[in-house]
């Protein structure tokens, strides 16, 4: 028999060349919830609803009108008339009234009429001759909306959730129950057909006789856990002898049914090992030969439409170039990210204070800086927060001694997992459906929709790359200014504007339950600017023109949470985009055009992913050009 020899042995990157050019894709499936921790997701999902869906106590205690307190303290307390219980799970009974409360438990639903909450450990009830039965009495004032999560304060409907290529954690999938969704669009993981030849190989439990010169299969039970910690699904095979038929027949099995075939053994130059020639006469043989030490027969082709890739027969050699060549290229296909160590050194991007005397277990994201040096950020929305974890990527211990942290002080993050990878770009800013749109076109990008005004602040203390702005602002800013578009706002109201609502001047003259956005957001900024117009025009305070508009002091958080108060009969009027009430289907009112402004950190315009979105707004802006 003719026998093959290694005379052109291929570079190392030429092996990553060969198989990058196989296609070694699963394909997309749709799973359960309980079956998608450790898959990558494929589209973008948005929240269908909010989370909490109705606005919930944040502690035990009371409920009530937060002007019934105004003046109370320790002192001088106000006496409420306690009309009722509310507790978890239960629907309210009762309507507050002016002059009462109903006690609450924490996380049950606020009743109607009620607009704030204050803490048992400050009330007591009234024990004394002259006081009611059911009196409390309230030794604090609380403004409306204190201690009060409100519905989509956690996760608001229309926010982005979890956007392509994100790995499923378990975080993820709390954040996916808390919205009601039970099954998700993943990348298909790659299946491979693993095959080991020889004929001295028994498979492990089978007799061995060492006479004969026969060993265990070391290889095919340590590749298949290799591949599926890469993210593939490992299928063995009987392994084949030496013979070529019999392992042609083997190789078109696992062809047949698997995207990628890995081999084992008979590899190299040796007149025996023929597996070469299979692939040679069957498929397509694109390299035979690298020059590494170990793994120097390595076969890459394709056969029967597979990629094939062959590996040494050596346990060690065969895992080497496992490791080096191949699990990376089963990881790209399967979205993974390449794995990296279980703790993280960097430096704080900004000072923390704690102080409270006990060990903290501080979430944290990461993000790195213009020297691609980590830089640490604590994660903190609350214990209620779902989003508190799904947005960190791990823990920093902060011990009971430690009364804060300063700006560049080193820290440990301990990961997640060891397969965790930080964003390639850290936004905050305004919620906006055209940035969900170009987010989904960057690679794993961490958004965090905190506002306007704060996302310009947490800009000038240096954590993230980007902010996004939009309306006016309060101060002036020292950033780059990538790009930007134009949004159209103004109110939105149930569908073929039953009201006849056609301005501002009818929230503040006729009787309408008017939902505003949190004072964080652009839009409130761009109202509150109007609304002072209207003001000056009439000659009246501004104050007084806002007081005189129903529900204008209390707004929810992201841009789709107002007019789904309005399909839900709870409003008649909210503030909001066009995009918005379009995608409701709902009507609109233009109350003008509104500069959305993507602003760069003056120290990060140099960083790739900071660049990738530059282009990423250009394309945009051109394409609106276009239209």
């Amino acid at each position: 028999m003719e026998r093959k020899e290694f005379r052109d042995l291929a570079s190392p990157a030429a092996a990553r060349e060969a198989i990058d050019s196989l296609s070694l894709e699963g394909g997309i499936d749709r799973v359960s919830l309980e079956d998608a921790r450790g898959r990558v997701l494929v589209a973008r999902l948005d929240a269908e609803l909010d989370v909490p869906g109705f606005d919930r106590a944040s502690l035990d205690g009371y409920a009530l009108r937060a002007q019934d307190t105004f003046g109370a303290d320790e002192a001088d307390p106000a006496r409420l008339e306690v009309v009722g219980a509310v507790h978890a799970g239960e629907k309210p009974d009762v309507e507050l009234e002016d002059g009462q409360a109903v006690e609450i438990s924490t996380g049950a639903v606020m009743p109607d009429g009620a607009d704030a909450m204050v803490p048992v450990e400050r009330t007591d009830m009234d024990e004394t001759d002259g006081g009611g039965a059911n009196d409390v009495l309230i030794r604090t004032s609380v403004a409306p909306g204190d201690n009060v999560m409100f519905a989509g304060a956690d996760v608001a409907a229309g926010e982005r959730a979890l956007g392509p290529g994100t790995r499923i954690t378990p975080r993820d999938i709390g954040l996916l129950s808390a919205l009601g969704i039970d099954e998700v669009p993943v990348r298909g993981r790659p299946t491979v057909g693993i095959v080991s030849t020889g004929d001295e190989l028994v498979r492990p439990g089978g007799d061995l006789e060492s006479e004969r010169g026969e060993i265990y299969d070391v290889n095919s039970y340590t590749i298949a856990a290799g591949v599926e910690d890469a993210g593939g699904e490992a299928v063995l095979y009987p392994h084949a002898g030496d013979e070529q038929d019999e392992m042609e027949r083997v190789l078109r099995e696992a062809a047949d049914d698997c995207d990628l075939v890995l081999s084992s053994g008979s590899t190299s130059a040796s007149a025996v090992d023929v597996i070469y020639r299979v692939i040679e006469e069957q498929g397509e043989l694109l390299l035979h030969g690298v020059s590494v030490k170990p793994g120097k027969p390595m076969l890459v082709g394709r056969l029967q439409g597979s990629a094939y890739i062959g590996l040494p027969g050596y346990p060690v050699s065969a895992m080497m170039v496992f490791r080096t060549f191949v699990a990376p290229a089963i990881r790209a296909a399967a979205g993974l990210p390449e794995p990296k160590a279980a703790t993280v050194s960097g430096r704080m991007a900004r000072q923390e204070r704690y102080g409270e005397g006990r060990l903290r277990l501080m979430p944290v994201g990461l993000v790195q800086n213009a020297d691609d040096e980590p830089l640490v950020y604590p994660v903190d929305k609350g214990s209620g927060a779902t989003t508190s974890l799904a947005e960190a990527d791990g823990v920093v211990e902060v011990g009971p001694e430690t009364d804060y942290l300063e700006e560049g002080e080193p820290v440990t993050v301990q990961l997640f997992s060891p397969d965790v990878r930080p964003p390639t770009l850290l936004g905050v800013g305004e919620d906006d459906p055209t940035l969900n749109r170009l987010l989904d076109r960057l690679e794993n990008p961490r958004y965090l929709p905190v506002g306007s005004r704060p996302g310009l602040r947490r800009l000038r203390e240096g954590v993230p790359d980007v902010a996004v702005v939009a309306g006016p602002t309060d101060r002036k800013h020292e950033a780059d200014e990538l790009g930007g578009w134009s949004r159209e706002w103004g109110l939105i109201v149930r569908p073929g504007n039953p009201d006849d609502v056609e301005g501002l001047a009818d929230l503040v003259e006729r009787d309408l339950r008017f939902v505003n956005r949190t004072t964080d957001s652009g839009l409130r900024s761009s109202l509150e600017a109007a609304v002072d117009d209207l003001a000056e025009e009439r000659d009246v305070a501004s104050h007084d023109l806002r007081e005189s508009i129903d529900g204008f002091d209390l707004g929810l958080r992201a841009h789709e949470s107002p007019p789904r108060k309005v399909i839900a009969g709870d409003a008649d009027v909210a503030l909001g985009l066009r995009e918005t009430a379009e995608r409701l289907d709902l009507a609109f009112v233009s109350l003008g055009e509104q500069p959305v402004r993507v602003l760069a950190n003056p120290d990060r315009t140099g960083k790739a992913s900071v660049r990738e979105l530059e282009t990423v707004l250009e394309d945009e802006t051109r394409t609106e050009t276009e239209r």
